[in-house]
């Protein structure tokens, strides 16, 4: 559009002058419409601010048109033309007031209704204290780790080079960098363009073993501990699944596989790429968990833990024996919920294949607790986090540290066109089309990355304060209520199954998981 613009420029003032010289001269008065329009969109081109308006010059106004109209009118085209997107209006409007530093309150109400089903709030306190716990670095590595990491807890989830932008990619290390905060590189590699700033990165390594390979696709270990080695690499994340398409490979074809990607990668240039859907690093729970000890050794005992979206409950539990039996624990578990995922997947794999991240999440806590390993490791969180109120429910759930794909790409300028797959992405954030990326200003949108961040963290405390909670682990299920229907409120406790502490392993507890937990084994991965 950018280019259709300036070209559409000597061709429409020479038609109006052909048309006023040769028929009337009253056509000279269109001039008074050309002039400005084009006045604005060269002002459009030029301009960093928007990423629109530098892409879509003049009709990018549409857009923002809409946005400063009637509530009324607007909820009109949000009802007709918005529904069944990802995420709602309200949860895009906080994060692009708090990137954007605009003012962050609503008037007139709730933007919600309280009595709907599913309907959710937090109980406040008659004595609110000031909090401010949450918007400090807390511990990453356990006893068998030797080079510990102070992580925020609140973190850029895993998003690859390829299906971000360079621009996009550098945007949001560079706000890592300026807020003090995570950058998890995602499973595409660590690109030139997630070092460019020098942010904390958090090393993805999924089934390709993008970085780390040998020419046959199995994993190389000198390769990985060279890149392991590297300073702005802080943390390891093993990748077994993700919310998006838990048990889904995938294939980069060749004609996409440049010198750079093939660089980035370690994969040769113009060949076909294959992410199986399984490790070939190993096939059982203790293979696994020796992997996982292996790769803390190679990076020089740096954090190391993985990524999964919850699915079969026996294979969890077939993990945490082998955990027990090597005593080898991971640093840290990353639990993806089935509602996650920023980029394309198929259909059926995003909609009906994985675990959503409450159930996930509170089984994968209380295992842990059953089993009397919670202690060994800290649990991180993805799946549609983008608010400091979905936070505060995950800790309540038993997260300690909360990460945010969609959050972070709607700070860089993503409006959520669902074009994602497309590579025509209007924002230029998950696109390969240098016309379309090069006009992501970096810097502006770094800084609304980082004032994303830290406002919502700074709002993660006011509600933790109001509730009168000084510390994150005094916040409790029972703190946040859900509506079920009318007349029906229950919260989290009564909602979530609570277990005891070794109470798998004591015998005490003999519910719905003691069979699944007896049929578990550390020798295989079993059905």
């Amino acid at each position: 559009m950018r280019k259709a613009f300036i070209i559409s420029i000597v061709p429409t003032w020479g038609f109006i002058y052909a048309l006023g010289y040769f028929i009337h001269e009253g056509f000279f008065y269109l001039y008074g419409i050309v002039i400005p329009f084009h006045a604005l969109g060269i002002r459009d081109m030029v301009q960093k601010k928007h990423t629109i308006l530098r892409n879509y010059p003049v009709l990018g106004h549409f857009r923002y048109l809409l946005e400063s109209i009637r509530p009324e009118i607007q909820q009109y085209f949000i009802e007709r033309f918005d529904d069944g997107t990802p995420f709602s209006r309200e949860q895009r409007s906080v994060v692009y007031q708090r990137a954007k530093g605009d003012l962050d309150t609503s008037a007139f109400g709730t933007e919600h209704d309280v009595y709907r089903a599913g309907a959710e709030w937090m109980e406040h306190s008659m004595q609110p204290v000031h909090h401010t716990e949450i918007t400090e670095k807390i511990k990453l590595g356990n006893h068998q780790c030797t080079k510990p990491y102070m992580a925020s807890r609140f973190n850029i989830s895993a998003m690859s080079y390829g299906s971000l932008s360079r621009t996009a990619v550098e945007a949001m290390g560079l706000g890592a960098k300026m807020g003090g905060f995570l950058h998890n590189t995602g499973e595409g590699g660590i690109s030139p363009y997630h070092k460019k700033h020098g942010e904390d990165l958090c090393w993805q390594i999924g089934t390709g073993y993008f970085g780390c390979r040998n020419k046959d696709g199995t994993f190389n270990p000198d390769m990985f501990a060279e890149r392991a080695g590297w300073d702005q690499v802080k943390v390891i994340e093993l990748k077994i699944s993700q919310g998006a398409k838990p048990g889904h490979g995938g294939m980069l074809p060749g004609k996409k596989v440049n010198q750079e990607i093939a660089d980035i990668r370690a994969v040769e240039i113009g060949k076909d790429v294959n992410s199986p859907p399984a490790h070939s690093a190993f096939t059982d729970p203790k293979g696994m968990v020796k992997f996982l000890q292996r790769l803390r050794e190679l990076s020089g005992g740096k954090p190391v833990g993985f990524k999964l979206c919850v699915g079969k409950k026996v294979e969890f539990f077939c993990l945490i024996k082998a955990m027990i039996e090597l005593d080898i624990y991971p640093d840290f578990i990353t639990v993806d919920g089935s509602e996650g995922g920023t980029g394309a997947a198929p259909r059926e794999f995003a909609n009906h294949i994985g675990t959503p991240l409450y159930d996930g999440l509170n089984f994968v806590h209380y295992a842990l607790v059953a089993a009397g390993i919670r202690d060994h490791m800290r649990l991180i969180v993805s799946g549609k986090v983008t608010d400091a109120f979905s936070m505060v429910t995950k800790f309540a759930m038993g997260a300690d540290m909360c990460n945010s794909a969609r959050g972070m790409m709607f700070a860089v300028g993503c409006i959520q066109a669902l074009r994602c797959n497309s590579n025509d992405c209007p924002t230029g954030v998950a696109t390969q089309d240098p016309e379309l990326y090069k006009l992501v200003d970096v810097p502006s949108k770094a800084e609304r990355v980082a004032s994303y961040h830290k406002r919502t963290l700074n709002e993660a405390a006011h509600l933790l304060g109001a509730s009168g909670i000084n510390k994150i682990r005094e916040l409790k299920k029972v703190h946040i209520k859900r509506r079920i229907g009318p007349g029906q409120v229950m919260n989290y406790s009564e909602l979530y199954p609570k277990m005891k502490p070794n109470s798998l392993i004591d015998g005490s507890y003999q519910g719905n998981w003691r069979m699944i937990w007896d049929r578990a084994t550390s020798e295989a991965f079993i059905n």
